[in-house]
């Protein structure tokens, strides 16, 4: 018997080439409909970059996580120990001049899409996330200033007709507002939700620096590239409210103390600014929901528009396929440590106030230093070191478990 010839003929190569070829095609043909370069969905992001001003003006280094946590338990956490040590004691290690706050990503498409998203911190660390993404931990002693933070959702599926089944603790957080708007179902493997969550820290540049004046009035300096177009200086104290509104932030402004306003005029004028620059109204209106008892409490704390170019710099965006359209509306918050607050806080040492030290939470230890530094008859340092221990045994107790 002749052994069978295993030569191909011209005819087997061409063929092979052909199927090949057509292989090839479909592949490329089922990528491009899985995840095309550009797609028509609108993305819309809000946050907040809140940072306390040193006598100079500029953003100090202080510990933003010194409070109990107003999340929901099924968010996810950065490695509990690097950012702080004994939960119960609440000792924070992590000192850092930006707490970045609450930023939500929200999907609009007419189809369902899947899209990965990526946001860099650099000088940042993600502290906190949902749904489940891909976030490098750190050590306990990092560098803050030489870290580069990240976050990754690899594989979000947006799905506009979608039920909203979404996780619901209902344990009185903040969280749940940012829910209340038009936007897509986003799902991550089996969890979903109405938008893409993160917090972080961070050591950049505030673009702003905000010295206060005897007078109560505040100094403003634009230390940025870009212009700021919208700026508020706030003031509670005693529940006295009282805001100004300033003009663009070109290279200076003083904005004098305020002397007149309500939380009711306040709110619908933030609602127009934050809508002005690219929100839907009930994008702004979550956004002014989820801080309506953090922004308007005890204090002076100057409000700005973040420019999206600086905010581009800030938290480089990466979304896979490229969306028509990105508007990301970030809200500046500086507080002013003004001669008001320090007497409010020098009062409610010398009562031994609890509760009145509390009303300044994570921002009593910044101010209890200026005063020490520069009105030290004013304030000896066991009254200080008690003021901040009592505070300390309230953020403990007010903590609640995730376990």
């Amino acid at each position: 018997m002749k052994a069978i010839s295993r030569k191909k003929t011209p005819e087997v190569f061409v063929l092979s080439a052909v199927v090949l070829a057509m292989t090839a095609l479909v592949a490329a043909t089922d990528q491009a409909v899985e995840r095309p370069q550009v797609s028509s969905m609108t993305i819309h992001e809000w946050g907040t970059f809140t940072s306390v001003a040193g006598e100079s003006g500029q953003a100090i280094q202080w510990t933003p996580v010194a409070q109990p946590t107003d999340l929901p338990c099924f968010v996810s956490t950065q490695n509990p120990k690097s950012i702080k040590v004994d939960a119960r004691g609440w000792l924070p290690t992590v000192k850092a001049s930006v707490r970045m706050e609450t930023p939500v990503l929200y999907f609009y498409s007419s189809t369902d899409e899947t899209v990965r998203v990526t946001v860099g911190f650099p000088q940042g660390v993600m502290t906190e996330w949902y749904p489940s993404a891909v976030v490098p931990q750190v050590g306990p002693w990092f560098d803050l200033s030489s870290n580069t933070g990240r976050i990754e959702w690899p594989d979000v599926r947006v799905r506009p007709t979608a039920t909203a089944d979404l996780p619901d603790e209902r344990d009185g957080s903040h969280y749940y507002a940012a829910r209340n708007t038009d936007s897509a179902v986003v799902q991550v493997g089996g969890q979903r939700e109405k938008f893409l969550f993160y917090r972080g820290l961070a050591n950049f540049p505030v673009p702003i620096a905000a010295t206060s004046r005897p007078d109560g009035s505040v100094d403003l300096q634009n230390t940025g590239s870009h212009p700021i177009g919208a700026t508020i200086l706030f003031e509670n104290y005693g529940g006295r409210v009282a805001y100004r509104t300033g003009g663009t932030l070109g290279d200076t402004l003083t904005l004098a103390r305020p002397v007149s306003g309500s939380l009711a005029s306040l709110r619908k004028d933030l609602q127009e600014i934050l809508v002005a620059n690219g929100l839907y109204p009930r994008e702004a209106a979550a956004m002014l929901e989820t801080w309506r008892d953090s922004w308007f409490t005890e204090g002076t704390r100057l409000f700005y528009v973040v420019p999206q170019g600086a905010v581009d710099a800030i938290l480089p965006l990466d979304i896979e396929p490229r969306p028509a359209q990105v508007a990301r509306v970030f809200v500046g918050r500086i507080e002013v440590i003004t001669p008001a607050t320090q007497e409010a806080v020098i009062a409610a040492i010398r009562r031994n106030d609890g509760p009145a030290l509390s009303l300044h939470s994570r921002f009593l230890e910044p101010i209890v230093k200026r005063i020490s530094s520069t009105r030290p008859a004013d304030l000896d340092q066991a009254s200080a070191q008690l003021a901040l221990r009592t505070i300390t045994a309230w953020q403990a107790t007010a903590e609640h478990s995730c376990r």
